[in-house]
């Protein structure tokens, strides 16, 4: 008898196929288990609830009434000031007519010489910041780079809202507060805030910001602690923080 001779396939390859085959069943099997499961849990949900009157959602947390503490004007600005300087910020109160000497005189301190200034900043505040011996306001047009903005000494900006009870900035990209990158690359950010930009909480913010627009929270100088809550900051914004609230 004679038999025909075939291709013999080494039995290294046949394990390792097989293996492959049984793994590739048991993920199938997981999947359609999970999915299983996930409509049984639905359908049990739905039985629960067949028949259920509507229940109104009470959205009464969006606004407080009545408001919390710094819901006055004068209220908000000290509570706005109290909780910035909380997170080791630097805070300066002062009369708007004042804005430009404060700038000057918080830069000569630093000893910040090229700061730069994002388009759309008030023109008093910009020239302020080249006013001390050496300052030089550099714009941001065209966009500097990461590495040109890590180079400068500090970057000035407004804001486009406050937050008394958390202490918070927000800031938008709006005229003269610049693209994102400008607050977060250079190691030092003065930010000058207007009395009435600061609202009492954060649904009195929300309701005033536009959703669409690149929002950035800003509680104190950029920190972070490890699991030994070695706090290390910097390390994603600025290190220092000056604050300037004009009423």
């Amino acid at each position: 008898m004679t038999r025909s001779q075939g291709s013999r396939v080494p039995q290294g390859s046949q394990t390792s196929q097989s293996s492959q085959e049984v793994q590739d069943s048991q993920n199938s099997q997981d999947s359609q288990n999970s999915q299983g499961s996930r409509d049984r849990i639905l359908a049990r949900i739905r039985a629960a609830v067949a028949g259920a009157p509507e229940v109104p959602v009470t959205r009464s947390y969006r606004h407080r009434v009545p408001p919390p503490a710094g819901g006055t004007p004068g209220e908000a600005v000290e509570l706005f000031a109290e909780r910035v300087a909380d997170y080791r910020a630097v805070v300066h109160v002062v009369e708007s007519a004042r804005a430009a000497e404060v700038i000057s005189g918080a830069l000569a301190r630093r000893g910040a010489r090229r700061v730069v200034v994002p388009g759309g900043l008030p023109e008093e505040w910009a020239r302020a910041v080249g006013a001390h011996p050496g300052g030089e306001a550099v714009p941001d047009d065209p966009p500097l780079s990461a590495a040109e903005l890590d180079a400068l000494d500090g970057v000035v900006t407004g804001c486009a809202a406050g937050i008394a009870e958390t202490g918070t900035i927000v800031l938008d990209a709006g005229p003269g507060q610049g693209r994102r990158a400008l607050t977060l690359v250079p190691d030092y950010h003065l930010c000058l805030v207007r009395a009435g930009q600061i609202v009492p909480g954060v649904p009195e913010a929300i309701a005033a910001l536009d959703p669409l627009r690149p929002l950035t929270w800003i509680s104190g100088p950029s920190a972070t602690s490890d699991i030994e809550l070695d706090r290390v900051e910097g390390v994603h914004g600025p290190r220092t923080l000056e604050v300037v609230i004009l009423r």
